[in-house]
């Protein structure tokens, strides 16, 4: 019989998608106030992997993707949707041209995996609590990470495998430290 432990800390990561540049960075100052200091940020990268979002928050999106220092309880997910799905509605209360001006979505890295904390349930999805659900987004095998099935496009690209991959290697030496 195994017996259950407390989980290793964990990397939170923390994708940021809108259209307005000044939104993003406002959306990581309030991130870096609940979280902590951001260790990695990532370039602005264009999203244009499909125009799902466009119909609430417009045309010409960009996605920044950010990682931060202090390590997290992977427990802790769930509880970070929430807040997060709070700050969107928080921003998208303040006069903007789109109902939703920012898209916030949480996940963490850890050795093996991406996992990413979302509202909605599907087959492949685990419910964590509080209406959230989990999914491994990208599987870490033979020295890279690697897109399941259902990893969404962009999660796909290598701009993003990029940059988990250095979020993984600094999450690993800070556990080796």
């Amino acid at each position: 019989m195994a017996t259950p432990k407390p989980p290793e800390p964990v990397t939170l990561i923390i994708g940021m998608l809108s259209s307005d540049l000044e939104l993003l960075a406002a959306a990581e100052a309030k991130l870096a106030s609940l979280y902590g200091r951001v260790d990695l940020r990532s370039p602005t990268i264009d999203f244009n992997f499909t125009d799902y979002y466009e119909p609430e928050m417009g045309p010409h999106l960009k996605r920044r993707l950010i990682s931060f220092a202090d390590r997290i309880n992977p427990g802790e997910l769930a509880a970070i949707k929430v807040r997060t799905n709070e700050l969107e509605q928080e921003f998208a209360q303040a006069e903007r041209p789109v109902p939703r001006p920012v898209n916030l979505d949480p996940g963490y890295i850890c050795g093996s995996k991406l996992v990413l904390a979302s509202a909605k349930d599907r087959a492949q999805r685990i419910y964590l609590g509080q209406g959230i659900y989990a999914e491994i987004t990208l599987d870490y095998r033979k020295g890279r990470f690697v897109p399941v099935e259902t990893t969404y496009p962009d999660y796909r690209s290598r701009e993003y495998i990029e940059f988990f991959a250095e979020v993984r290697r600094r999450h690993l030496v800070w556990g080796a430290g």
